[in-house]
């Protein structure tokens, strides 16, 4: 029994369309191929083997549409892979490693330039192993305020020979800074690139941080019975509406101005005793009243809805934090406080 045979394009997903497209360009294009990355190549190939028959007024609506897009959409799509495919088809592959690592690597014209955009705990712990002597070099060569945090994070002794080596230093030639700088960008530069990748726990806590409680509490349960540890690092990452109760009263106060009073209610219908009465102990004895009545007016609620509000209220936090009007716990590098 023959296969039907497709006759509109609507029919077709995306990468079905395109299979349809390579089929009808033939062999005679295979530069296109080149084009496309191998998990592409693959999701194409399996749509081809599986089409069937398309009518040839859809394989012409299609090349149309192929077409159409080139000419007049003007909208091309860059990636560092994209770069890197192009760049090979006319350099040398260790040029093009160079050149990858360059654009990966933090930002800045210069070395020094580049050097001043690395954090000084990484920094610190690459020159914590080179000569004092290279050490002083590279830190009166960076922003003075860049070079006080590295020093401060390095090991005391060896940062006070490197201030004695720089208070001593005469002006450095111009073959030695060379040298530095090509060490720089073959030994510190280039792993930097290949190493400073996001965090894939730190990725995962952002994404549980936005899943409902119930989800939540799945995945992490799921995830416990698997690879404790892993659960347990994102469960440390993860900022959550519990941990509100860590903020100082100043903060609780900025935050309360911040939220929507029928949010707040909302939220705090779901929260553990100690959080709503930090909560209330921060707002004047009349508003505190007009909430709680607010809040046993508004009788059984959801969970779904108070998952909501208290998403939305760490939200507003975490924005809050993020202009520094609140310190929320961990970000703070010190958590010692003095009065």
């Amino acid at each position: 029994m023959a296969k039907n045979i497709i006759d509109d394009p609507k029919r077709l997903n995306g990468v079905e369309k395109a299979a349809v497209v390579m089929l009808a360009l033939g062999e005679d294009h295979t530069e296109l191929w080149r084009q496309l990355d191998e998990e592409e190549i693959k999701e194409i190939s399996q749509a081809m083997s599986s089409l069937g028959t398309v009518s040839s007024n859809v394989v012409e609506e299609l090349l149309v549409e192929f077409v159409s897009g080139l000419s007049n959409s003007g909208t091309i799509m860059g990636s560092y892979e994209q770069t890197q495919r192009l760049l090979q088809s006319f350099l040398p592959s260790d040029k093009v490693d160079a050149l990858m690592e360059e654009i990966r690597g933090p930002a800045g014209r210069t070395m020094w330039d580049k050097l001043g955009n690395v954090n000084e705990a990484v920094l610190a712990n690459y020159l914590k192993n080179e000569y004092p002597q290279t050490v002083a070099v590279v830190l009166s060569k960076i922003k003075s305020d860049h070079a006080a945090r590295v020093l401060s994070a390095l090991p005391e002794d060896f940062a006070l020979e490197c201030v004695q080596r720089m208070l001593r230093m005469e002006p450095v030639q111009r073959e030695i800074l060379d040298k530095i700088e090509q060490t720089l960008r073959v030994e510190f530069m280039s792993n930097l690139a290949r190493t400073s990748k996001r965090d894939s726990h730190e990725l995962m806590a952002e994404i549980f941080n936005n899943f409902d409680r119930q989800t939540e509490s799945r995945f992490v349960a799921a995830l416990e019975e698997r690879n404790r540890e892993s659960a347990e690092r994102i469960r440390a990452l993860m900022f959550v509406f519990e941990d509100l109760s860590k903020l100082d009263p100043g903060g609780v106060q900025t935050l309360l101005r911040a939220v929507e009073k029928d949010q707040l209610g909302l939220a705090l219908k779901g929260a553990s005793d100690s959080l709503r009465n930090l909560f209330f102990s921060n707002m004047s004895e009349r508003a505190a009243k007009i909430m709680r009545d607010d809040m046993n007016s508004m009788g059984p609620v959801r969970l779904k809805d108070v998952d909501s509000a208290q998403m939305a209220m760490v939200q507003v936090a975490k924005d809050l934090a993020a202009k520094g009007e609140i310190m929320l716990a961990g970000q703070g590098g010190d958590d010692e406080l003095i009065y």
